[in-house]
């Protein structure tokens, strides 16, 4: 695929955003200065400023000398940087590159997006549109090349698309400094009489280099087209996405679900043939207002069954709202793992945690409420009892080894176990009553002592020795001493579990 870039720059971005802000000054002449050695020196002016010769660089006493009634504002220091980057993440919604092409422009990689618009022609007419919708005026090129776009954005003539293969012709009239190139190379190029671009561009590589230094030689090539120009995207692109333009704004909820079907098919099709599912998902919605609306879901099993994606993200899609319409559905897979392919077969023999029904099942719960918090847990290497288990990100995992069948463990264990009061007889005798939340219960039956040492390389404290009791009623809990009979200090009960 051919590479197409489009180059946007803001002339008067401060000052349309302060335009916007207050439309009564919009036709009056205003500029945005800032103290530089003691002066205030003009940092932006408006296109009403500029009729009048006021312009940026210009100290605000000179202009004030011929222009006095000039409105004179305090710049606002990081609001430009600010501006640019909440449009560059605003531009998304025409293609997943966009970069920023700082102090007043931004860099699109347009490859294989403008047929979506019907061309590269309604394309630049769409964008210019809508910014000026917004109050924003954006002059956009369209090129094979990044330095081509930027040349001819801003020396050339105004919105243009360069055809393919034809930068050079698009550049030959245009002045040096439309080639990025450092002022003191393009005040040497004008007092050699270079004042064109087509009046040095056939000159050996080697003079050019020798005169104007190795930069002047690259930014030509790279406006050219020889030499490759690389940009930081805003956002990194992500390796799972698919995009759904939409010719006329959708704003109910069977348009938008007839556009999650699309994207899922494309999607899941996708990572089915890669042997994957998606863990986690995200549908952005694009509005027509600039703002943006999302939903996610998460599955319990990496799965591309389009059918149950489906149907996580209808639960969500009411929270959705489209206002005057939506013009662009991103479906996004944050979270890939490796998933078994789907096969059809007669009857279902899967049972427990294979059979896909639970995990669906499993799916619809959380995503149904997101309050709603569902884990498994596996075994974990540890004696003491609550470390003996993990908890696991995914329904699929495996444990290396079994849960341990030798000794009696209850059916419920306290996440912390509780102080109780015990009478035991004798030393190192199971108790006879013990009270638990004011409750006395007489003892019956007991089986024990089960001595578990503390992990001292975890931390340090006491054994503890563990008796399974059973009460007058028929209840058994689970009961411990803590360190030896006797010693005051550490000479405590606890209640630890229950069993069923």
């Amino acid at each position: 695929m051919k590479k197409r870039y489009a180059s946007i720059w803001f002339p008067y971005l401060t000052t349309d955003w302060q335009s916007k802000r207050k439309p009564d000054l919009r036709d009056l002449p205003f500029v945005f200065a800032s103290p530089v050695h003691g002066r205030m020196l003009i940092k932006a002016a408006n296109p009403a400023a500029e009729k009048h010769a006021i312009v940026q660089g210009m100290l605000v006493a000179d202009a004030k000398a011929f222009f006095p009634s000039l409105t004179v504002l305090d710049e606002r220091i990081g609001l430009q940087e600010k501006l640019l980057k909440a449009i560059g993440l605003w531009c998304i919604r025409f293609t997943p590159i966009v970069a920023l092409d700082e102090p007043d422009g931004l860099i699109l990689d347009i490859s294989g997006c403008a047929h979506l618009w019907s061309g590269e022609e309604k394309y630049l007419q769409h964008i210019v549109s809508r910014f000026a919708q917004y109050g924003y005026e954006a002059r956009i090129a369209i090129a094979d090349s990044i330095g081509a776009a930027w040349a001819v954005t801003r020396y050339g003539k105004r919105n243009s698309i360069i055809p393919t293969g034809q930068q050079l012709e698009a550049l030959l009239s245009l002045p040096p400094m439309a080639l990025r190139l450092e002022v003191p190379v393009v005040e040497r190029m004008y007092r050699l009489g270079l004042k064109q671009i087509k009046s040095f561009v056939g000159m050996p590589r080697s003079v050019l280099r020798r005169r104007f230094g190795d930069h002047s030689v690259l930014r030509l090539a790279q406006a050219l087209g020889y030499e490759e120009e690389f940009i930081l995207p805003l956002k990194p692109i992500a390796p799972y996405e698919d995009r759904l333009p939409c010719l006329e704004p959708i704003n109910t909820d069977k348009g938008i679900e007839i556009a999650l079907e699309k994207l899922l098919e494309s999607l899941c099709n996708r990572l089915a043939n890669e042997g994957k599912g998606i863990r986690e998902a995200s549908l952005t919605c694009h509005r027509i207002d600039g703002k943006i609306e999302q939903i996610s879901i998460g599955t319990s099993r990496s799965t591309a069954y389009i059918p149950h994606l489906f149907k996580l993200f209808a639960l969500k899609i009411s929270q959705i709202e489209p206002a005057l319409g939506i013009e662009l559905f991103v479906l996004e897979a944050n979270k890939v793992e490796d998933a078994e392919a789907n096969q059809e077969i007669l009857w279902n023999t899967r049972t427990g945690l294979e059979d896909s029904g639970l995990t669906e099942l499993l799916d619809r719960l959380k995503n149904r409420d997101m309050a709603c918090e569902i884990f498994r847990y596996l075994p974990a290497q540890h004696y003491w009892p609550e470390r003996s288990m993990r908890q696991v990100a995914s329904i699929a995992e495996k444990s290396s080894f079994d849960w341990p069948l030798d000794r009696p463990r209850p059916t419920r264990l306290l996440a912390q176990p509780e102080r109780i009061n015990v009478t035991a007889p004798i030393p190192d005798y199971p108790p006879m009553v013990f009270q638990y939340k004011g409750l006395r219960h007489l003892v019956r039956k007991a089986d024990g002592p089960e001595r578990i040492e503390r992990e001292w390389w975890l931390d340090p404290g006491e054994h503890r020795d563990y008796y399974a009791v059973e009460d007058d009623k028929g209840q058994r809990y689970w009961l411990y001493r803590s360190g030896h009979y006797g010693d005051k200090e550490s000479d405590q009960w606890f209640i630890h579990g229950f069993f069923a």
